[in-house]
């Protein structure tokens, strides 16, 4: 199985190959760019996307051009732009790939790829998820995981405070519902991620439930350890179901109240990233950053990843 160190390196070289695509660069200076002899390189690459150096760089630029000749861009001037000295020699390059002149082309600008990389307008590729021995993730699931992720990540950056750090209130400006006090600590705002999860699952779950009394760093990851897990399972099987629209009453409500599993699922992540947030920046404030995007989780778990 490729581990997430060879998918990053892999991952850099592809970037090098990408990063050329307007710069009349060779191959032996690409290989210089990525610190290798041109024989290592070119096979490193050819093993990462079944084409060599050439052709990945060619077909992306022909698939770019592609695009350009669709939104009414002119022959000459499309062959100028990717690459291309002359349009004679670009028209043989996109008949041979597409199998029609590029003055009478239509349709979809892609062409076959061994790899499942190709170019995504208006600047960037489309890259395929990595398959191979890792379970995919849907959206759901990656706003769970990201969510419990986070949580670990403040409870994790937290312990560099003083008990009484922990401890002090912070009033909230503007006044928020994401927490029940006007001016909790951080301590209670910690607390609340996971006691979310914890009420959630037992109310999704049908079983009875009681809240912890227990709000010491090391109890919260504790808690945390077995509620989110717990949270991410329920979602992936009201997923696999098809039960999003799925109600259920919620038993823990004063008087009970009904709910659609997505609904329930929707209200915790939705509320939990806004108090993440409010915890983030009071760590802030103790001079502690704390990484909140999705986008760094997504790469550092290799869910982006292409190998």
């Amino acid at each position: 199985m490729t581990t997430v160190l060879e998918r990053d390196r892999l991952r850099w070289l592809i970037d090098v190959v990408i990063g050329s695509l307007d710069d009349p660069a060779g191959g032996e200076e690409l290989a210089s760019r990525a610190h290798l002899s041109r024989f290592h390189f070119d096979r490193l690459v050819r093993a990462a996307v079944g084409e060599s150096v050439a052709a990945f760089r060619r077909r992306l630029l022909l698939e770019r051009a592609a695009y350009d000749l669709g939104r009414g861009t002119p022959v000459l001037e499309a062959a100028l732009a990717n690459g291309y000295r002359s349009g004679e020699a670009f028209a043989r390059a996109f008949a041979r790939a597409f199998g029609t002149p590029p003055s009478r082309y239509s349709g979809d600008f892609r062409l076959p790829a061994p790899n499942g990389v190709h170019f995504h307008p208006p600047g960037g590729l489309l890259l395929p998820g990595d398959d191979e021995g890792r379970r995919i993730m849907d959206l759901s699931e990656r706003l769970v995981e990201h969510d419990n992720w986070l949580t670990q990540e403040l409870i994790d950056r937290a312990a560099a405070l003083e008990e009484e750090q922990l401890d002090e209130p912070v009033p909230l400006q503007p006044p928020t519902e994401a927490f029940a006090e006007p001016a909790p600590s951080l301590r209670d705002m910690l607390d609340r991620l996971v006691f979310t999860k914890e009420m959630w699952s037992a109310a999704i779950a049908g079983r009875a439930f009681t809240r912890s009394g227990e709000t010491s760093l090391d109890a919260l990851r504790a808690r945390l350890l077995r509620a989110g897990p717990e949270f991410s399972q329920l979602v992936r099987d009201i997923r696999e179901r098809g039960a999003w629209d799925t109600a259920f009453v919620d038993a823990l409500c004063e008087p009970p109240e009904s709910f659609s599993f997505g609904g329930a699922v929707s209200h915790v992540v939705l509320w939990n990233a806004r108090r993440a947030q409010i915890a983030a920046d009071v760590l802030r404030r103790h001079g502690i950053e704390v990484a909140t995007g999705a986008l760094g989780w997504d790469r550092s778990v290799g869910a982006s990843d292409f190998s």
